[in-house]
C-alpha cells in the first residue's frame, strides 16, 4: 500500500484529534476522503471550509453532495468561499438570511455579478420584510437596496437611508427621475443635509413636480445658465415654473450687460499732468 492510500484510508477511519489534523492536509485526495468519513461533524467541516487555499474540486464535492447542504452554516461557508465556483455560489444566494446576503453585496473582491444577484434577490425580498428589518437595512444596506428603500418612501424610514454610507448619488438621482413619488421622500431629500448641496440632485429636484416651489426658488440662483435654459424648454417642468427659469435667465444676462458695461466704462486710468 502506497503512502498516498495509507493517508486516504486514515482519512476514512480517522476520528477526534487525528480528524482535526487532516483538515489542514495538503492533498486533495485526503480531504475528499474526509467527506466520506462518518464522524466527520458539520463543525468541522466548516472549518475545513474556512481554508482560504482549499482547492476548488473539494468545493464542487461539498457543493454536488445535497445532505451536507442541508446544514445552513455549510451553505454559507460555500457562499463565502473565494474559490467556489460562480454558478454553485448563484445558487447557494437564494438561500441565503437577509444579513448574509447583504455582507455579500460589502465585501471587497465579490465579482460583480454575485453582488448584482445578492442586490437582487435582497430588492425583491423587500415587499415582505417588516418594518423593523427595513429600517436595519437602511442603515446598513448596499446602495442599491438603499435606493429601493428611499423610493419606498417609508416616513420612518426615509430620513434613515438618505445617512446610509453606502447610499450614492447615482441612487438618490434615480429615485428623482420617478414621477410618482411620496412626497416625503422628494421633501426630506431638498432639506438633507448631504443630498441638499448636490448640484446634480438640486437640478433634480427642480424638475421634479413634487419639490417644494420654495426650494426650487432658492436654488435658481445657483443653477447655470445653460441648465436654466435646459430646464426652461417646453415640457420639462410646469408652465409657472417656467416663468420663474425664463426671468431668472433674463436677470442673469442684464446682470452680465450691466458688468460688462462697467467694465468699459472704467478703461485705463488716465496719465496724471503733475511736472
Amino acid at each position: 500500500m502506497t503512502g498516498a492510500e495509507k493517508n486516504r484510508d486514515r482519512a476514512l477511519a480517522a476520528a477526534g484529534e487525528e480528524l482535526a489534523a487532516l483538515l489542514h492536509h495538503t492533498d486533495a485526495e485526503v480531504l475528499l476522503a474526509l467527506l466520506d468519513n462518518p464522524s466527520l461533524e458539520e463543525t468541522q467541516l466548516c472549518m475545513l471550509l474556512e481554508r482560504k487555499n482549499l482547492p476548488a474540486e473539494i468545493l464542487e464535492e461539498v457543493a454536488r453532495r445535497k445532505p451536507l447542504l442541508k446544514s445552513y452554516r455549510v451553505k454559507k461557508a460555500l457562499a463565502f468561499h473565494p474559490r467556489t465556483p460562480r454558478l454553485v455560489t448563484l445558487r447557494l444566494l437564494r438561500d441565503l438570511y437577509l444579513m448574509d446576503l447583504v455582507q455579500i453585496t460589502l465585501l471587497p473582491g465579490i465579482p460583480t455579478e454575485l453582488k448584482r444577484n445578492a442586490e437582487d434577490q435582497l430588492v425583491s425580498r423587500l415587499p415582505q420584510l417588516p418594518l423593523g428589518q427595513k429600517i436595519t437595512l437602511a442603515r446598513r444596506g448596499p446602495a442599491r437596496l438603499a435606493g429601493a428603500l428611499l423610493a419606498e418612501g417609508h416616513a420612518q424610514i426615509v430620513s434613515i437611508v438618505l445617512d446610509n454610507a453606502y447610499l450614492t448619488e447615482a441612487q438618490v438621482l434615480r429615485v428623482l427621475s420617478r414621477e410618482k413619488l411620496p412626497p416625503v421622500v422628494v421633501r426630506t431629500i431638498s432639506l438633507h443635509r448631504k443630498w441638499s448641496i448636490s448640484y446634480n440632485v438640486r437640478l433634480a429636484l427642480v424638475r421634479h413636480p413634487l419639490s417644494p416651489l420654495a426650494t426650487v426658488l432658492a436654488y435658481l440662483p445657483e443653477l447655470t445658465v445653460s441648465d436654466l435654459r435646459e430646464l426652461a424648454s417646453p415640457g420639462i417642468v410646469s408652465e409657472s415654473l417656467r416663468k420663474y427659469l425664463q426671468a431668472e435667465v433674463q436677470r442673469r444676462i442684464r446682470a452680465g450687460e450691466k458688468s460688462s458695461g462697467k467694465d468699459d466704462a472704467s478703461g485705463p486710468s488716465a496719465p496724471s499732468n503733475q511736472d
